[in-house]
């Protein structure tokens, strides 16, 4: 782990990645694969790396999408309702009425972008992908943030494994295999494994 963590620290704080170059107009948006075993070390280790880029100077937005959803839903005075509906509510409506308060275009975004849009930000990380699954999935994370982001990176720190072929893309939530029915898509973000300096 501390092989990854500095070889994300040196491609995370180099100005050539902080200032989007080489991106050819594309929105800088990264994904971090990580084996989901690794969940507790891996979030340790994006804490570690976030205090790491602070102390080095870069400013950054650190944001758990979970964490994020559980503020909106207290915000709004809704959280505590649901964890007292939740064993009524089966989890087929929980998840759908989870789907529909956190819709990404909608609710998500526009709170995560409130929470990174400042203009000093120069990085945003981003965790918690597994922890929102399943009323939430990557791929409309990843369409909604789309058109919003353009202003600085952000890494999504994704648990599974983010294949990239010239067919498409796929994102492996949990090293899941993959439906070979189902058509490959392309994501609009970057796999970090791949980023050179």
């Amino acid at each position: 782990m501390a092989d990854i963590a500095d070889r994300l620290f040196n491609i995370l704080s180099s100005p050539g990645f902080l200032s989007m170059q080489g991106l050819a107009n594309e929105v800088p948006i990264f994904i971090h694969a990580y084996d989901a075993t690794q969940e507790d070390d891996t979030r340790r280790m994006v804490d570690h790396l976030a205090a790491r880029l602070r102390t080095s100077g870069v400013e950054l937005a650190q944001v758990d999408l979970f964490d994020l959803i559980l503020e909106q839903l207290e915000d709004e005075q809704r959280l505590e309702k649901i964890i007292e509906r939740e064993a009524t509510l089966g989890k087929l409506k929980l998840k759908g009425l989870l789907s529909n308060l956190s819709d990404p275009k909608s609710r998500l975004i526009p709170r995560l972008m409130s929470r990174i849009g400042g203009v000093d930000i120069q990085l945003t990380l981003l965790t918690g992908v597994g922890r929102v699954y399943p009323f939430l999935r990557t791929h409309t994370i990843l369409e909604a943030i789309q058109p919003a982001m353009t202003a600085h990176p952000i890494v999504m720190f994704f648990p599974g494994e983010y294949v990239q072929e010239s067919m498409g893309s796929q994102l492996h939530l949990f090293g899941s295999v993959p439906n070979p029915k189902l058509s490959r898509a392309y994501y609009r973000a970057f796999n970090l494994a791949d980023y050179r300096l």
